[in-house]
C-alpha cells in the first residue's frame, strides 16, 4: 500500500513550487483608533528624509474592490489629518500614495478603507468613504520632487479584523506562475491546515504561492481527537462539476489502520438536522476557489504513530488528484473528541449529529396507545377513519385547563375530508378502499406477503412516541395514498399522494375539516389576530407577502391547528427577514394562486374549506395534499411553577437578583458573561463560575441561545460559509464593517451590538447548524451546568425542539425553557400570529413571553387569551412591551418582566402572591362557565384563585370608561359562609391603595385597571 500511495504520488505532482516570496509584516493594533471613522486597516508608514512630498508603495494585497474608496492620512507626531494627499495606480494588488510629511522624518498612518456607519445601531450599514481630493495645487506641484518612504508594517484595528494570513490575496503574477508551472492540470488542488480555514472564494492566498502545489498534508493528532484538514480546490482553467473525495485507509508501518469509515468530507456528505442523510453536490466556477473540510475522527484505541494514506479528488468533467495525507498521531488521549478547544474546529463534527434524535417520549407526556382505531396520548384521543384521516378528535382537558373531565369534547363535527370534483359530471369522485395485500422483501431477496390493508387501512409503526398508518384508496380517475402519523405531544403529519390513474379534469380539489361549533370559538391565523371567530373567514394564498399557511381554530380546553404544504415545504425565515425568504406555494394547494380558504359555519359544523380550484392531470401526474395538525392543549397549567418561578430578565450581581425574590436569572447576549450572539462558547469559564455562585444561593441560570442568527465570532464561521447556502442565507450583503470586508458578499447581515461590535448573519432555516446546536446545548449542560435556555424567537422546528428538551433536562437537570417573541403580525414578518407561528414548539416550553410590540391596551381579552397567555396550550406567560397591563395581566396569572422599570417592577404582585399563599391554588378563569365569581359589566372580567376558605379575585376592565361593578358570587363553590365574609383589597404599590369592601358594595373600576381582592 505505501509503494502504491508512494507511485500515485509521484506520478499526480511531479511538478511542486518552492519558491518563496517577499510579505508585508502584519500585526495587531489591540484597539488603538476609532474603526468607525478611519476603519479597521491602516499602513504604518516610515518617512526617512526631508521633502515636501513622500511617497510610498503599498503592497496591501486586498481582497475588496478599492476603486475610488478614501484614503486618510494621519500625522503620527500630532494626530491630525494631512490634507495633501494624492493617490495613484490604485490596485487590489497595491497603491501608490503621496502625501505631505506635516511633522517631517517620522511615522505616519494610511488609512485605506475609512467609512461611516449608517442608520441604526442593531441594524448598521457601514458606507465606506469614497476619494475626494483634498490637497492644494500648489503642494500637488511638488509631488515629483516626492522622497521615498516605507511600510513598516500593515495594521489591523484588531485580531478579529486582521487580514493576514488567509485574506492577503496572491497578486496576478504570482497566479500566472503557479498555473503556468501546472499547465497540464485543469484545476490545482492547495493542502490546508485546519487551524486557518480557507476564507476567499474568489482568490488565491498568497500563503499558498508561498506553500506551493504540494500535493500532501502533515498534520498531528491525539488518540481520540475529532480531527479536521482542508483541501482548497482552484478551478484554474475551468468549471467543475460534481466534485467529490474518495478516502482510502490511514495506516502505519505496522498494520494499524484508521479506517475511510472515521473520514468524512463535510462539503459533500453528512446528516441533516432530522437523522436522514444528506448528499451535497459541490461544483466549481473557473477561477473560484472551494474548501473541502475532511473530519477524521481518530479512533481512540488508536496506535501512536505515522499514518498515511491518500484522498482521491475527482469531479464528473475533469481527471482525478491524488493526495497524499500523513497524520501523525500523538500518544496522549483527546477530552472528549477535542470539544473544549473548538477553534481547532474540533466541533465541526457535531454539525453530522444525531444526539436526542430517537423520539422517546417526555415528560409530562405520556406513551401513545392503541386500541383498534384509537390513539390515545395524554388528555386526547385520535380516532381514525378508514381514510387514514381522522374521524374524531376528542380532548379531556376541563375548562379551567387544571385537571382532566371524564366527558369527552369534540374537536370535530364530522370526519376530515376530501371532495375531488369531476369536471366532467360535477359530482365528486368516489375514493374507495379495499382490502389490499402488503408485501416485503425477506432476507433471501424473495418478496412475501406480511398482512393485509383492510379497507385500505394498516398500521405501520406502534411505539411509546410514534404511531405510524398508511391508508390506500380508489376510483377509474385517481389514487390517494395517505401516510399519517401522531407523536405523543399531538403533532399529527399527513403526506398525501393523488395520482391520476388516466386523464382526468378537475372542478376542484376541497379540503374540509368540519369543526365542532363548541370548540370553534376562536380563530387565529389566516390574516386574523387571535380572539373572537368571525361568521365568515376568505383568505387566498400570498406567499410573497404572508406568512401564512393554516390557523389554529378552538376553544380554551380543545383545539386544532392545521398547516397546508407540499413536498417542496422550506421553513421560510421569520422575526423581521420572511419577505427574504418566504414560503414556497405548495403547487397542489396553492394551484398557480386559484387556492385559497373559507372558514364558516355549514350546518351542525363550523367548517374550514380549502379548495384549490380547476385543474388537469395527465395519468401517471403525481400532486401532494400535504398537512399537519397539533391537536391543543398540551397538557394542563402547570401554576404552581407560575407562582414559585420568578424570571430575572438581567445580567447582574447575584445578591442584589436574590434580594428581589427572584428565582432565576436570565442571561442575555452581549452581557460578561455570554456575550457573543447564539454563540456561547467563549466566555464560557467565566459564565460557569457564575452559574456555579447562583447555585450556592439558590438561584437558576438560563442563558439566551437560539437559532436564526450567528455571531461572526463562532469559531466555525468559514468552514459553514463553505457550506454555500446550507447554513447561511443567500442575501445581499452589506451591514457592519467586518462582514463586507471578510464574507464579500451573498449573505444576510443581522443583529450588531455596538459595544462589543458582535456582527450577526442569518442562518438559512433548517440545517446541519441545528445539530450543532443540540450538541451545544448538550455540552452546555455538562460543562457549563445551565439551568435551561431563554428563545428569543425560534428558526429551527419542532425535531430540534425536542432534541434540546431532551439534553437539557437529562439526569434530572431542570431544562427550563420560556420563549420570548416580538409580535409577528407585521409587514417584515408576514403578519404571522407569534402563537400561531411557534405552537409547534409549545409542548416543550415552561413559559412563554410575548414580548415587543404586544398592545396590551387596545386589544381585547380574547387577544390576550389566545395569543399572549398560552393558557389553551397548557402555558403560561408574562409580558414586556411597556410593562404591559398589570391588572389585565392577573386574571390570566401573569405579571411583567423583572427588571424593565418602576412602574413595570412585579415584586408587589409577588409579594401579594406570597401573603395569600398561592401555592396550591386552583385557577378558575373568566373563560370558565362555571367560575363562581362574575361581575355585573360583562367587560370587566373576573378570575379566582382559590384556597381552602379563602379566594384571590384578580379583576380587570376592558370598558371604555371608569366603571362601577358589582360581584355576583356562588359562595357555595366558594367554600365561604357569605355572612362571615371579608373583601379586602390589599395595599399593592403601583397597583391598588388597601381597601375593604362590603359583599354587597358597588367596586369603581378605572378604565383599563382592577383589582386584586381576597375573600375570607
Amino acid at each position: 500500500m505505501a509503494r502504491l500511495i508512494n507511485l500515485l504520488f509521484a506520478f499526480s505532482f511531479c511538478i511542486i513550487t518552492t519558491a518563496t516570496f517577499a510579505q508585508e509584516k502584519y500585526i495587531s493594533g489591540h484597539n488603538s483608533w476609532n474603526p468607525d471613522s478611519l476603519g479597521n486597516h491602516r499602513a504604518v508608514v516610515n518617512v526617512q528624509a526631508q521633502g515636501p512630498a513622500a511617497k510610498v508603495v503599498i503592497d496591501w494585497r486586498r481582497r475588496d474592490n478599492p476603486a475610488d474608496k478614501a484614503i486618510i492620512v494621519v500625522d503620527a507626531k500630532t494626530n491630525k489629518r494631512v490634507l495633501n494627499v494624492k493617490t495613484e495606480n490604485i490596485s487590489r494588488e497595491n497603491g501608490t500614495v503621496y502625501f505631505e510629511p506635516t511633522s517631517g522624518i517620522g511615522k505616519y498612518y494610511i488609512y485605506y478603507m475609512p467609512y461611516k456607519v449608517k442608520a441604526g445601531s442593531n441594524y448598521p450599514n457601514a458606507i465606506y468613504a469614497k476619494m475626494q481630493n483634498t490637497a492644494s495645487s500648489e503642494w500637488l506641484a511638488k509631488t515629483g520632487q516626492a522622497r521615498q518612504a516605507s511600510v513598516t508594517y500593515l495594521e489591523s484595528v484588531n485580531a478579529m479584523n486582521s487580514f493576514y494570513p488567509m485574506e492577503v490575496i496572491a497578486n496576478a503574477r504570482e497566479v500566472q506562475k503557479i498555473t503556468a508551472l501546472n499547465q497540464d492540470k485543469p484545476y490545482l488542488v492547495f493542502t490546508e491546515d485546519r487551524e486557518h480555514p480557507i476564507k476567499m472564494p474568489h482568490d488565491l492566498p498568497q500563503r499558498w504561492i508561498t506553500k506551493g502545489v504540494t500535493g500532501s498534508f502533515t498534520g498531528t493528532a491525539l488518540r481520540g481527537e475529532n480531527f479536521s484538514y482542508q483541501l482548497g480546490v482552484y478551478a484554474s482553467k475551468q468549471d467543475l462539476q460534481n466534485v467529490k473525495l474518495t478516502f482510502y485507509p490511514l495506516s502505519d508501518n505496522k498494520g494499524h489502520a484508521i479506517p475511510p469509515a472515521g473520514v468524512s468530507c463535510l462539503n459533500t456528505d453528512g446528516t441533516k438536522y432530522d437523522g436522514t442523510p444528506l448528499s451535497n453536490t459541490v461544483n466549481i466556477s473557473k477561477g473560484d476557489v472551494q474548501a473541502l473540510w475532511c473530519l477524521v475522527n481518530v479512533p481512540m484505541q488508536a496506535v501512536a504513530g505515522t499514518y498515511t494514506g491518500i484522498v482521491n479528488v475527482k469531479a464528473d468533467n475533469a481527471p482525478p488528484t491524488i493526495i497524499k495525507i500523513t497524520i501523525v498521531v500523538k500518544p496522549q488521549m483527546a477530552v472528549k473528541g477535542g470539544v473544549n478547544e473548538p477553534q481547532k474546529q474540533t466541533r465541526l463534527t457535531w454539525l453530522n449529529s444525531t444526539l436526542a434524535q430517537k423520539n422517546d417520549v417526555i415528560a409530562p407526556y405520556t406513551p401513545l396507545t392503541v386500541n383498534g382505531k384509537t390513539i390515545s396520548l395524554l388528555g386526547r384521543k385520535v380516532i381514525l377513519a378508514n381514510s387514514g384521516f381522522p374521524d374524531k378528535i376528542q380532548s379531556f382537558f376541563n375548562q379551567e385547563m387544571t385537571g382532566m373531565s371524564d366527558t369527552a369534547k369534540n374537536i370535530l363535527g364530522e370526519n376530515i375530508h376530501f371532495h375531488i370534483v369531476s369536471a366532467k359530471t360535477h359530482k365528486d369522485i368516489a375514493l374507495k378502499g379495499a382490502d389490499e395485500p402488503v408485501f416485503r422483501f425477506d432476507g433471501g431477496g424473495h418478496i412475501i406477503r406480511v398482512d393485509t390493508m383492510k379497507n385500505g387501512f394498516i398500521f405501520q409503526e406502534k411505539t411509546p412516541g410514534t404511531v405510524t398508518w398508511n391508508a390506500i384508496s380508489k376510483s377509474k380517475e385517481l389514487e390517494m395514498f395517505v401516510s399519517g402519523s401522531i407523536e405523543f405531544d399531538g403533532y399529527m403529519t399527513y403526506t398525501v399522494r393523488l395520482k391520476a390513474l388516466e386523464d382526468v379534469d378537475l372542478d376542484d380539489t376541497k379540503f374540509h375539516i368540519p369543526f365542532d361549533k363548541n370548540a370553534s370559538k376562536y380563530l387565529m391565523g389566516l390574516g386574523q389576530k387571535g380572539g373572537l371567530r368571525p361568521d365568515t373567514v376568505k383568505w387566498k394564498w400570498d406567499v410573497a407577502t404572508k406568512n401564512q399557511d393554516g390557523a389554529w381554530i378552538g376553544e380554551v380546553n380543545a383545539g386544532l391547528q392545521y398547516s397546508l404544504r407540499d413536498e417542496h415545504y422550506v421553513r421560510p425565515l421569520n422575526t423581521n427577514f420572511y419577505l427574504q425568504k418566504p414560503l414556497v406555494l405548495p403547487t397542489s394547494w396553492g394551484n398557480g394562486g386559484k387556492g385559497g380558504m373559507i372558514v364558516t359555519v355549514k350546518g351542525k359544523t363550523m367548517l374550514s374549506e380549502t379548495y384549490t380550484g380547476p385543474r388537469s392531470m395527465k395519468k401517471g401526474d403525481v400532486l401532494y395534499y400535504n398537512f399537519t395538525l397539533l391537536v391543543t392543549p398540551f397538557h394542563t397549567l402547570n401554576t404552581d411553577f407560575q407562582w414559585a418561578t420568578r424570571f430575572y430578565h438581567k445580567y447582574n450581581n447575584l445578591d442584589t437578583i436574590k434580594a428581589t425574590g427572584a428565582t432565576v436569572v436570565n442571561i442575555h447576549h452581549a452581557t460578561p458573561i455570554n456575550p457573543y450572539i447564539n454563540y456561547p462558547f467563549i466566555a464560557h469559564d467565566a459564565m460557569k463560575a457564575y452559574i456555579t455562585q447562583a447555585h450556592q444561593k439558590g438561584l437558576k441560570v438560563k442563558i439566551y441561545n437560539t437559532v436564526r442568527e450567528l455571531s461572526n465570532s463562532a469559531y466555525e464561521t468559514f468552514p459553514m460559509r463553505s457550506l454555500g447556502h446550507e447554513i447561511y442565507s443567500a442575501g445581499k450583503g452589506g451591514g457592519y464593517s467586518w462582514l463586507q470586508e471578510h464574507l464579500g458578499d451573498d449573505y444576510i447581515a443581522a443583529w450588531y451590538v455596538p459595544e462589543i461590535k458582535d456582527a450577526a448573519i442569518v442562518n438559512s432555516g433548517m440545517s446541519r447548524w441545528h445539530n450543532y446546536y443540540v450538541e451545544g446545548m448538550n455540552w452546555l449542560v455538562q460543562n457549563v451546568g445551565i439551568d435551561g435556555i431563554y428563545l428569543d424567537d425560534v428558526a429551527f422546528d419542532r425535531i430540534t425542539m425536542k432534541r434540546v428538551k431532551r439534553v437539557l433536562t437529562q439526569n434530572g437537570h431542570p431544562g427550563i425553557i420560556d420563549l420570548h417573541s416580538a409580535n409577528q403580525y407585521n409587514k417584515s414578518d408576514g403578519f404571522n400570529n407569534s402563537a400561531n407561528l411557534y405552537m409547534e414548539h409549545f409542548p416543550y416550553l415552561n413559559r412563554l413571553w410575548f414580548g415587543e410590540y404586544f398592545d396590551y391596551e387596545k386589544n381585547s381579552p380574547d387577544f390576550f387569551l389566545t395569543e399572549v397567555s398560552g393558557i389553551p396550550f397548557g402555558l403560561m406567560g408574562e409580558m414586556l412591551q411597556g410593562g404591559g397591563n398589570p391588572w389585565r395581566g392577573m386574571i390570566f396569572g401573569m405579571t411583567n418582566r423583572m427588571p424593565w422599570s418602576d412602574n413595570a417592577d412585579p415584586r408587589p404582585i409577588w409579594k401579594a402572591w406570597d401573603n395569600f399563599g398561592m401555592q396550591g391554588t386552583k385557577m378558575i378563569g373568566y373563560w370558565v362557565d362555571s367560575n363562581p365569581v362574575k361581575t355585573n359589566n360583562p367587560k370587566v372580567l373576573a378570575t379566582v384563585y382559590k384556597k381552602q376558605g379563602k379566594a384571590m379575585i384578580a379583576i380587570a376592565s376592558w370598558a371604555d370608561n371608569d366603571t362601577s361593578i358589582k360581584l355576583t358570587i356562588d359562595w357555595k363553590a366558594l367554600g365561604i359562609d357569605r355572612a362571615k365574609a371579608t373583601i379586602t383589597a390589599p395595599g399593592i404599590s403601583n397597583f391598588q391603595p388597601a381597601k375593604r369592601f362590603g359583599v354587597d358594595d358597588e367596586i369603581r373600576v378605572p378604565k383599563g385597571k382592577g383589582w386584586i381582592l381576597v375573600v375570607k
